[in-house]
């Protein structure tokens, strides 16, 4: 039976959860993962602990947060001024916005604080400083 390698598109099912057991993604109630190996599609620890798999294999992946989505930055917090809100937004915790960079990239916030005045948004990944675990299924070496 081939071994899932570098290079191989592989198609997997997943649950990923936290420590704490809260499940933050599932593929079971859809169509399977499908990346390839070696091209940096998915997480690195992700990756890493599928490569050797075999079809019809499972296992469970623990990650710590740096093979992960890395360590939650402080430097990734963004105060503004309520006043550069759209007048249509109203920012509220947890919201999760898009902004346009000056270089006209775009980039994923979440709002973590409201005040008066001010608003603080957090460009961190949400899974940021996590350490995740994957029970992850091989379904095909494609």
């Amino acid at each position: 039976m081939a071994e899932a390698k570098s290079n191989d598109t592989v198609r997997v099912h997943y649950t990923g959860r936290l420590e704490d057991g809260t499940v933050f993604d599932s593929s079971l109630q859809r169509e399977p993962l499908e990346f390839t190996l070696g091209e940096g599609q998915v997480i690195p620890g992700f990756e890493e602990g599928v490569m050797g798999m075999n079809p019809g294999e499972s296992k469970t992946i623990e990650i710590d947060a740096e093979r992960a989505y890395g360590p939650y930055r402080d430097d990734m917090l963004l105060s503004v001024d309520r006043s550069q809100f759209p007048d249509n937004i109203e920012p509220s915790v947890g919201q999760r916005l898009q902004l346009r960079q000056p270089d006209g990239q775009t980039m994923l916030v979440t709002v973590s604080e409201v005040g008066d005045a001010q608003v603080t948004l957090d460009a961190n990944h949400p899974l940021a400083g996590k350490n995740l675990i994957f029970d992850v299924q091989l379904v095909e070496i494609v």
